[in-house]
Protein backbone atom coordinates (compact mmCIF):
# COMPACT_ATOMS: atom_id res chain seq x y z
CA UNK A 1 0.00 0.00 0.00
CA UNK A 2 1.34 3.52 -0.47
CA UNK A 3 1.50 5.49 2.50
CA UNK A 4 1.48 9.21 2.53
CA UNK A 5 4.13 11.40 4.35
CA UNK A 6 2.83 12.33 8.01
CA UNK A 7 3.51 14.57 11.05
CA UNK A 8 3.65 11.84 13.29
CA UNK A 9 4.17 8.04 12.96
CA UNK A 10 2.90 5.91 16.11
CA UNK A 11 4.39 2.91 16.45
CA UNK A 12 3.23 0.29 18.93
CA UNK A 13 4.55 -3.16 19.56
CA UNK A 14 0.98 -4.69 20.10
CA UNK A 15 -2.45 -3.07 18.62
CA UNK A 16 -3.83 -0.89 21.30
CA UNK A 17 -0.29 0.34 22.75
CA UNK A 18 -0.86 3.61 20.70
CA UNK A 19 -4.52 4.36 21.85
CA UNK A 20 -3.76 3.33 26.01
CA UNK A 21 -0.86 5.77 25.68
CA UNK A 22 -1.29 9.17 23.16
CA UNK A 23 -4.27 8.95 21.38
CA UNK A 24 -5.46 11.76 22.87
CA UNK A 25 -2.29 13.34 21.32
CA UNK A 26 -2.62 11.67 17.94
CA UNK A 27 -6.42 12.70 17.41
CA UNK A 28 -6.04 16.17 18.89
CA UNK A 29 -3.22 16.21 16.18
CA UNK A 30 -5.60 15.22 13.15
CA UNK A 31 -8.10 17.35 14.19
CA UNK A 32 -5.84 20.68 14.10
CA UNK A 33 -5.16 19.11 10.61
CA UNK A 34 -1.66 17.15 11.50
CA UNK A 35 -1.16 13.55 9.17
CA UNK A 36 -0.85 10.64 11.42
CA UNK A 37 0.15 7.49 10.91
CA UNK A 38 -0.21 4.01 12.74
CA UNK A 39 2.53 1.06 12.96
CA UNK A 40 2.13 -2.19 14.93
CA UNK A 41 4.94 -4.88 15.10
CA UNK A 42 2.75 -7.66 16.13
CA UNK A 43 -1.22 -8.92 15.64
CA UNK A 44 -0.96 -9.45 19.70
CA UNK A 45 -2.19 -12.87 19.40
CA UNK A 46 -0.64 -13.54 23.11
CA UNK A 47 -3.15 -12.26 24.33
CA UNK A 48 -5.29 -13.42 27.00
CA UNK A 49 -8.47 -12.38 25.61
CA UNK A 50 -9.56 -12.40 21.69
CA UNK A 51 -7.45 -13.52 19.20
CA UNK A 52 -4.72 -12.05 16.69
CA UNK A 53 -7.17 -11.88 13.85
CA UNK A 54 -10.13 -10.70 16.19
CA UNK A 55 -7.40 -7.44 16.88
CA UNK A 56 -6.81 -6.73 13.42
CA UNK A 57 -10.15 -5.89 13.05
CA UNK A 58 -10.19 -3.90 16.58
CA UNK A 59 -6.97 -2.09 15.33
CA UNK A 60 -8.73 -0.79 12.20
CA UNK A 61 -12.32 0.14 14.11
CA UNK A 62 -9.50 2.25 16.44
CA UNK A 63 -7.65 3.91 13.73
CA UNK A 64 -11.10 5.34 12.03
CA UNK A 65 -11.68 6.78 16.05
CA UNK A 66 -8.23 8.48 15.90
CA UNK A 67 -8.41 9.82 12.02
CA UNK A 68 -5.38 8.43 11.05
CA UNK A 69 -3.97 7.98 7.58
CA UNK A 70 -3.24 4.26 7.14
CA UNK A 71 -2.70 1.37 10.08
CA UNK A 72 0.43 -0.51 8.82
CA UNK A 73 1.00 -4.07 10.40
CA UNK A 74 4.57 -6.08 10.52
CA UNK A 75 3.25 -9.03 11.67
CA UNK A 76 6.35 -9.76 13.95
CA UNK A 77 6.04 -13.02 16.37
CA UNK A 78 4.40 -12.03 19.48
CA UNK A 79 6.54 -12.54 22.66
CA UNK A 80 9.55 -13.53 20.29
CA UNK A 81 10.55 -11.25 18.16
CA UNK A 82 13.98 -10.54 17.85
CA UNK A 83 15.46 -7.11 17.79
CA UNK A 84 17.47 -8.39 14.68
CA UNK A 85 18.30 -6.41 10.99
CA UNK A 86 15.51 -8.30 9.77
CA UNK A 87 13.11 -6.59 11.75
CA UNK A 88 14.65 -3.16 12.01
CA UNK A 89 14.50 -3.49 8.65
CA UNK A 90 10.81 -3.67 8.41
CA UNK A 91 10.18 -0.48 10.49
CA UNK A 92 13.24 1.38 8.20
CA UNK A 93 10.94 0.64 5.00
CA UNK A 94 7.86 2.20 6.82
CA UNK A 95 9.36 5.12 8.35
CA UNK A 96 11.05 6.13 4.97
CA UNK A 97 7.53 5.50 3.12
CA UNK A 98 5.58 7.89 5.27
CA UNK A 99 8.66 10.09 6.29
CA UNK A 100 7.52 11.04 9.65
CA UNK A 101 8.83 14.63 11.31
CA UNK A 102 7.99 13.00 14.96
CA UNK A 103 7.93 9.38 15.80
CA UNK A 104 6.30 8.09 18.98
CA UNK A 105 7.66 4.75 20.44
CA UNK A 106 7.07 2.47 23.21
CA UNK A 107 7.87 2.98 26.83
CA UNK A 108 11.88 1.90 26.76
CA UNK A 109 11.43 -0.37 30.47
CA UNK A 110 7.70 -1.55 31.29
CA UNK A 111 5.99 -4.43 32.85
CA UNK A 112 5.09 -6.19 29.90
CA UNK A 113 8.79 -7.10 28.46
CA UNK A 114 7.79 -6.54 24.82
CA UNK A 115 7.25 -2.91 25.71
CA UNK A 116 10.90 -2.41 26.14
CA UNK A 117 12.35 -4.62 23.84
CA UNK A 118 10.29 -2.96 20.74
CA UNK A 119 10.92 0.41 22.37
CA UNK A 120 15.15 -0.32 21.53
CA UNK A 121 14.32 -1.26 18.65
CA UNK A 122 12.18 1.26 17.40
CA UNK A 123 14.69 4.06 18.43
CA UNK A 124 17.58 2.08 16.99
CA UNK A 125 15.49 1.66 13.30
CA UNK A 126 14.41 5.58 13.37
CA UNK A 127 18.23 6.32 13.56
CA UNK A 128 19.29 3.86 11.04
CA UNK A 129 16.82 5.10 8.55
CA UNK A 130 19.07 8.50 8.27
CA UNK A 131 21.91 6.05 7.00
CA UNK A 132 21.97 6.68 2.84
CA UNK A 133 23.89 3.34 2.74
CA UNK A 134 21.23 1.49 4.14
CA UNK A 135 18.83 0.40 0.97
CA UNK A 136 15.34 -0.23 0.96
CA UNK A 137 12.50 -0.96 -1.46
CA UNK A 138 8.78 0.10 -0.91
CA UNK A 139 6.62 -1.38 -3.49
CA UNK A 140 9.63 -2.33 -5.66
CA UNK A 141 10.48 1.17 -5.61
CA UNK A 142 14.52 2.43 -4.04
CA UNK A 143 13.94 4.45 -1.23
CA UNK A 144 15.74 7.71 -0.05
CA UNK A 145 16.79 7.93 3.62
CA UNK A 146 15.05 9.86 6.32
CA UNK A 147 15.47 10.44 9.65
CA UNK A 148 12.34 11.73 11.95
CA UNK A 149 13.07 15.14 13.50
CA UNK A 150 11.97 13.69 17.07
CA UNK A 151 11.76 10.40 18.51
CA UNK A 152 9.35 10.06 21.57
CA UNK A 153 8.76 7.32 23.79
CA UNK A 154 5.23 7.27 25.35
CA UNK A 155 4.51 6.43 29.04
CA UNK A 156 2.64 3.00 29.37
CA UNK A 157 1.78 0.71 32.12
CA UNK A 158 4.90 1.83 34.67
CA UNK A 159 4.71 5.57 36.08
CA UNK A 160 7.65 7.66 34.65
CA UNK A 161 8.30 11.15 35.45
CA UNK A 162 7.11 12.92 31.67
CA UNK A 163 9.62 15.28 30.07
CA UNK A 164 6.59 16.50 27.99
CA UNK A 165 3.36 16.70 28.73
CA UNK A 166 0.21 17.07 25.62
CA UNK A 167 -2.39 18.96 27.18
CA UNK A 168 -5.15 16.74 25.71
CA UNK A 169 -8.31 18.28 27.45
CA UNK A 170 -11.48 17.93 25.81
CA UNK A 171 -10.20 14.47 23.73
CA UNK A 172 -10.53 12.21 26.82
CA UNK A 173 -13.81 10.82 25.89
CA UNK A 174 -12.42 10.63 21.93
CA UNK A 175 -9.48 8.52 23.59
CA UNK A 176 -11.51 6.40 25.27
CA UNK A 177 -13.67 5.52 22.15
CA UNK A 178 -9.86 4.51 20.34
CA UNK A 179 -9.49 2.39 23.30
CA UNK A 180 -13.09 0.19 23.72
CA UNK A 181 -12.69 -0.23 19.96
CA UNK A 182 -10.66 -3.87 21.75
CA UNK A 183 -13.96 -4.78 22.98
CA UNK A 184 -12.45 -8.10 23.47
CA UNK A 185 -9.57 -6.78 25.59
CA UNK A 186 -10.58 -4.05 27.63
CA UNK A 187 -14.00 -3.69 30.15
CA UNK A 188 -16.92 -5.20 28.50
CA UNK A 189 -19.68 -6.88 30.83
CA UNK A 190 -20.96 -9.35 28.10
CA UNK A 191 -17.49 -10.87 27.30
CA UNK A 192 -16.78 -14.34 27.60
CA UNK A 193 -13.17 -14.51 27.93
CA UNK A 194 -11.16 -14.79 30.97
CA UNK A 195 -10.49 -11.69 33.03
CA UNK A 196 -7.32 -10.09 32.63
CA UNK A 197 -5.21 -7.38 34.41
CA UNK A 198 -6.73 -4.59 31.99
CA UNK A 199 -10.35 -5.83 31.33
CA UNK A 200 -11.91 -4.17 34.71
CA UNK A 201 -13.93 -1.46 34.81
CA UNK A 202 -11.16 -0.43 37.31
CA UNK A 203 -8.03 -0.12 34.58
CA UNK A 204 -10.37 2.44 32.79
CA UNK A 205 -10.34 4.82 35.87
CA UNK A 206 -6.82 4.03 36.53
CA UNK A 207 -6.12 5.62 33.13
CA UNK A 208 -8.03 8.43 33.84
CA UNK A 209 -6.23 9.07 36.67
CA UNK A 210 -2.82 9.05 35.34
CA UNK A 211 -4.21 11.66 32.31
CA UNK A 212 -5.50 13.46 35.40
CA UNK A 213 -2.38 13.12 37.05
CA UNK A 214 -0.38 14.58 33.96
CA UNK A 215 -3.05 16.92 32.94
CA UNK A 216 -1.92 18.49 36.67
CA UNK A 217 1.57 19.03 36.46
CA UNK A 218 0.48 21.19 33.48
CA UNK A 219 -2.44 23.27 35.04
CA UNK A 220 -4.98 21.44 32.82
CA UNK A 221 -7.63 18.54 33.27
CA UNK A 222 -6.01 15.76 31.00
CA UNK A 223 -2.59 15.03 29.95
CA UNK A 224 -0.16 12.68 27.94
CA UNK A 225 3.70 12.11 29.13
CA UNK A 226 6.44 11.06 27.05
CA UNK A 227 10.05 11.25 27.48
CA UNK A 228 12.84 11.96 25.20
CA UNK A 229 16.44 11.06 24.93
CA UNK A 230 17.68 14.69 23.82
CA UNK A 231 16.59 18.36 23.95
CA UNK A 232 14.20 20.32 22.31
CA UNK A 233 15.29 23.18 20.68
CA UNK A 234 13.30 26.38 20.83
CA UNK A 235 13.96 29.63 19.04
CA UNK A 236 12.94 31.73 22.15
CA UNK A 237 11.70 30.79 25.47
CA UNK A 238 8.11 32.46 24.69
CA UNK A 239 7.38 29.87 22.71
CA UNK A 240 7.74 26.95 25.37
CA UNK A 241 4.53 28.70 27.13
Amino acid sequence: MALEKVNILAIGVHPDDVELSCSGTLIKSVQAGKKVGLLDLTHGELGTRGSGELRLVEAENARKVIGASFRVNLGLKDGFFENNEAAQMKIIEVIRACQPDIVLCNALRDRHPDHGRSAEMEKVACFLSGLRRIETTWEGVPQKEWRPKQVMHYIQDYFAEPKVIVDITGFWEQKLESILAYSSQFYNPESKDPESPISSKAFLEVLKGRAQNFGRYVNVDFGEGFMIDRPVGVQDLNDVF
